[in-house]
C-alpha cells in the first residue's frame, strides 16, 4: 500500500475531501477494472469519460478518487484530489507506484514521422552487440528479455509504460529504448521522468484528423515536446523543421546529418546490390570516423543508421561493434528481405499510404531492376482519397502493379480494387488485379523475371486480414512459405 501523499508529491494537487494520508492497495484508471481499496483516476478520453464513473467506482470500493473535473459524489468517505490534467498527473503518480523505475534505466526516446520503429531495433543491436541488455517499446511489440508482448499503442498509456519499465529493470535491463508517439507526448504518456536521450528522425504531415491532431502545427508542437522532456537531444539537422521542433528546448542538442554543418555526418554514399539483398554503404564523419554498411536500401536507412550511431556513441560503443551489428540488425515488415528462388529480390514492407509508398519505390527504384513490381491494397472504411493516391504512385513508379486486399472490414474487396484502379487510370502503369492475396503473391513469385524486385507493400508487421469485423490469421511469410512448399522448393524459407 502507499499512501496518496507520495503518489502525489510531484504533482500539483488539492485535497477536496479526506486526507493525503490514506493509503490505496492499486491504482487504477479503466472503471472496470476498479477494486476495493484502490485510487480510481478518471481520465477523459476521445469516446469515454471516466469522470461519468466516478460514483459507480466509490460504490465499487475505491477509496480515492483524482479528478479534473467537477463531480457530485454521494458518498463523503472518499478522498477526493483535484488536479488540472488527470492525465499528467497519471504518468506520476504510476511513475511513483512502479517505483520510478526510470532511475534504473538509461532512457531512449525517438519521435518522429517516419523511421522510429527501424532505429529502435537497430539500437537495440548496437548495444546489445556491446553487452547491455535493452527493453524495446514500440509500434510492433514489447521486448523484455525473452517477452514479446504485442503493441496496442506505439506509445502505450502512461500506467502501462510505467509497469514495463518496472518489468525491465526487474529483468536486469540497463536501457530502454521506445517510440514516443505526437499523441502519446501529447496525452503526458511518457511523463514522469526524464529521458536521457530523445531524438528527432523527420516531420511531414500525417496523423491529422479526427482523435488525432488538430493540424500540423499541432503535430510539430507535440513532437517538440520530447527536447523539454530530456537531458541530451539528438536531431535531424537535414529535416526542414528541425529548428521550429526544438524550440524552447531544454536540453543539450547536437545534430546529424548529409548537411556539412551536422555533428555526426554520413558521406561517400553508395548502393550496395547483392543476389536477393539491396543495402547501403557510407562514411561516418564529424564526431566519428569509420565506415558502415546497412542491409536495407536508400538514403532513409543512412538516415536510421545515423540515428542510431548518434545515440549508440553516448554509450561509448566501438566501431567495430556498431558495424557487426548494422549487418545484422532486421525489423520485422520494415523493407524485409525475403529468401525465395530465383534471381528477383523479394521484400516485404509496411508503406500503407501515398507518401510512404512513394518514398518505397523511389528508393528502389535507384537500384536500376529489371522490372519493379508492387502488390499492394487497401484498407476498408477509410479514406477513398488514400486509395487514388497509392494506385496513382504505384502506376507512376512501378513498372507492374498487383492490385489485391488488405483488411477490406466491411466493404467489399473489389469495390476497393476499383477505386485503386480509378488512381492508376491516371497513369500508363501496367496492372493485374488478384482480389485474394495468397493468389497473388503466388502470381508475383511465378512470374518473377532475373533482376526484379518485387515488394509486397502495406502489411508489413501484420498478421491478420480482417474481414467482417473478424482478424483472421494471416502472416505474409506464412504465405509465401505455403507457396514455395507448394511448389516443391526446398530451401526453408527465411529473411536474407
Amino acid at each position: 500500500m502507499k499512501a496518496l501523499s507520495q503518489l502525489l508529491g510531484r504533482v500539483a494537487c488539492e485535497c477536496m475531501a479526506g486526507t493525503m494520508d490514506t493509503q490505496v492497495d492499486a491504482v487504477v484508471y479503466d472503471s472496470r477494472k476498479v477494486t476495493k481499496g484502490c485510487l480510481f483516476i478518471c481520465i477523459a478520453g476521445a469516446n469515454v469519460d471516466g469522470h461519468d464513473f466516478a460514483q459507480e467506482a466509490v460504490k465499487k470500493g475505491a477509496k480515492a478518487l483524482v479528478m479534473e473535473k467537477e463531480v457530485v459524489l454521494s458518498d463523503a468517505g472518499v478522498t477526493v484530489i483535484q488536479v488540472a490534467d488527470t492525465r499528467y498527473a497519471m504518468a506520476f503518480i504510476a511513475a511513483e507506484w512502479f517505483g520510478n523505475p526510470a532511475k534504473e534505466l538509461k532512457t531512449i526516446g525517438i519521435t518522429g514521422t517516419k523511421g522510429k520503429t527501424t532505429t529502435t531495433y537497430m539500437v537495440k543491436s548496437i548495444l546489445e552487440h556491446a553487452g547491455h541488455k535493452v527493453g524495446l517499446i514500440g509500434t510492433i511489440e514489447v521486448i523484455i528479455g525473452e517477452k514479446r508482448i504485442h503493441a496496442v499503442n506505439t506509445t502505450p498509456e502512461s500506467y502501462l509504460l510505467q509497469e514495463y519499465l518496472r518489468q525491465m529493470a526487474d529483468a536486469g535491463c540497463d536501457a530502454v529504448v521506445m517510440e514516443a508517439s505526437s499523441q502519446g507526448l501529447m496525452l503526458h504518456r511518457s511523463q514522469g521522468f526524464v529521458f536521457d536521450y530523445g531524438i528527432f528522425t523527420n516531420l511531414e504531415p500525417d496523423h491529422i484528423g479526427p482523435n488525432e491532431h488538430a493540424d500540423f502545427e499541432e503535430y510539430l508542437k507535440c513532437k517538440g515536446l520530447l527536447f523539454r522532456q530530456c537531458k541530451v537531444g539528438v536531431v535531424n539537422r537535414d529535416d526542414a523543421h528541425w529548428r521550429q521542433v526544438t524550440q524552447g528546448h531544454t536540453c543539450e542538442l547536437e545534430t546529424y546529418g548529409f548537411s556539412p554543418e551536422a555533428d555526426l555526418r554520413a558521406g561517400k554514399l553508395e548502393l550496395v546490390k547483392k543476389p536477393g539483398e539491396l543495402g547501403v554503404a557510407f562514411q561516418v564523419e564529424g564526431k566519428m570516423d569509420f565506415p558502415v554498411e546497412v542491409t536495407t536500401p536508400g538514403r532513409f536507412s543512412v538516415y536510421n543508421a545515423l540515428t542510431a550511431i548518434a545515440i549508440c556513441r553516448h554509450f561509448q560503443v566501438e566501431e567495430a561493434v556498431m558495424q557487426k551489428a548494422f549487418l545484422e540488425a532486421k525489423v520485422k515488415g520494415r523493407i524485409e528481405m525475403v529468401k525465395a528462388p530465383g534471381q528477383f529480390t523479394l521484400l516485404i514492407d509496411y508503406a500503407h499510404n501515398a507518401m510512404s509508398l512513394e518514398s518505397l519505390l523511389g528508393t528502389l527504384r535507384e537500384y536500376e531492376p529489371n522490372r519493379l513490381v508492387c502488390l499492394f491494397g487497401c484498407g476498408g472504411n477509410r479514406s477513398k482519397l488514400r486509395r487514388y493516391e497509392m494506385g496513382e504512385v504505384s502506376g507512376r513508379l512501378a513498372d507492374l502493379t498487383v492490385i489485391t486486399s488488405d483488411n477490406p472490414r466491411f466493404e467489399e474487396p473489389q469495390a476497393i480494387i476499383e477505386d485503386i484502379k480509378a488512381g492508376i487510370h491516371k497513369t500508363t502503369g501496367k496492372y493485374v488485379e488478384i482480389c485474394d492475396r495468397k493468389e497473388a503473391i503466388a502470381y508475383v513469385i511465378d512470374h518473377g523475371e532475373p533482376g526484379d524486385i518485387v515488394v509486397l507493400a502495406g502489411k508489413g508487421h501484420e498478421d491478420y486480414q480482417e474481414i467482417k469485423g473478424v482478424k483472421y490469421p494471416m502472416d505474409e511469410r506464412d504465405l509465401i512459405r505455403d507457396i514455395l512448399k507448394e511448389r516443391g522448393w526446398k530451401e526453408n524459407m527465411q529473411t536474407s
